[in-house]
């Protein structure tokens, strides 16, 4: 777990035992520099820590001032290290996480959606962010659309192998479907491959026909539309996703439709939303408005009704 070049066989063990078991490449990253952050704390090898050591390490990662979110994402990848590639159970079993503090999703409004969408600079940004908040989509799952996952006969379009390598379908909106193929015209071909079939082309490439366009460069397209719409709100590009859910709940659609539509195989997830639809919490009467409301006078009508019958 060196900074050199030259891969340790500590470190291409590890590698291999990710590949083996398909961690995508970021996870990879992830783990390879959580581990070099513990063995640069060590000032030796992994391998040569001791069950103390591995205490004191996380003891180190609270008083440093690291997140919660951070240090447990740092402790899977030590605790993959140990339980997977060392077989160092008793390590392993000296790694805890700590419970993260549950934050309600930061949403816009209709109105301030609609102002993104209607400053985003150029039509690809505007196909894009209407992408990711008219189907639902995370950054990731809109780059790597390809033309021949759009299906406008069914209006619907096909996510292929998203987070948890999971197919799922969701609705292709009107809207989406004319920008779409407005952007299918103005879309630049300097990287299309010959060899590349139409349909397997990404709808937004990169700097090659080999890789579409980067989430971080996505995000760079939000970020100025999200300017130039005068928002004040703390939000991010998957913002757009939390607002496609929590509006569709406003809206009444059932919950279980709309886990669907996200892609969550925990029906807690997405009911997560139901504390953020302000417009549903906005109609609930509290019980206070009724104390205040005129009580109706008890009628000798009333009175004459007969009592229900004894169980």
């Amino acid at each position: 777990m060196s900074e050199t070049n030259t891969v340790s066989p500590l470190r291409q063990h590890m590698i291999e035992d990710m590949v083996a078991r398909k961690l995508n490449p970021h996870t990879q990253r992830s783990h390879i520099q959580s581990c070099k952050r513990f063995a640069a704390w060590l000032k030796r090898s992994p391998d040569t820590a001791t069950p103390d050591e591995v205490r004191r390490f996380q003891l180190h990662l609270i008083e440093s001032g690291t997140s919660i979110c951070n240090r447990n994402r740092i402790m899977t990848g030590v605790r993959f290290l140990f339980r997977v590639t060392l077989r160092r159970h008793d390590l392993a079993a000296e790694v805890w996480h700590l419970k993260e503090p549950q934050k309600l999703p930061p949403v816009l409004s209709p109105e301030e959606v609609k102002r993104v969408l209607t400053m985003a600079t150029s039509l690809k940004a505007r196909t894009m962010l209407s992408l990711a908040y008219g189907c639902g989509l995370r950054a990731g799952e809109v780059v790597r659309l390809r033309a021949g996952d759009i299906d406008s006969e069914q209006k619907i379009i096909r996510i292929v192998q998203s987070k948890g390598r999971k197919d799922r379908h969701v609705m292709l909106p009107a809207e989406v479907l004319k920008l779409l193929r407005q952007w299918w015209k103005a879309r630049p071909t300097a990287y299309d491959d010959g060899g590349v079939a139409p349909e397997h082309r990404w709808l937004f490439p990169g700097r090659s026909n080999h890789h579409p366009l980067t989430t971080r460069q996505f995000s760079r397209l939000f970020k100025e539309a999200a300017r130039a719409a005068g928002l004040r709100k703390t939000v991010s590009l998957h913002s757009l996703r939390h607002s496609f859910a929590t509006h569709l709940l406003e809206r009444g659609r059932d919950i279980r439709v709309i886990q669907a539509l996200l892609g969550h195989e925990k029906l807690e997830t997405t009911a997560r939303y139901s504390r953020v639809a302000i417009g549903m919490i906005a109609k609930i009467e509290s019980p206070l408005d009724g104390l205040s409301a005129p009580r109706r006078r008890r009628t000798r009508q009333d009175s004459k009704e007969p009592l229900p019958p004894a169980p």
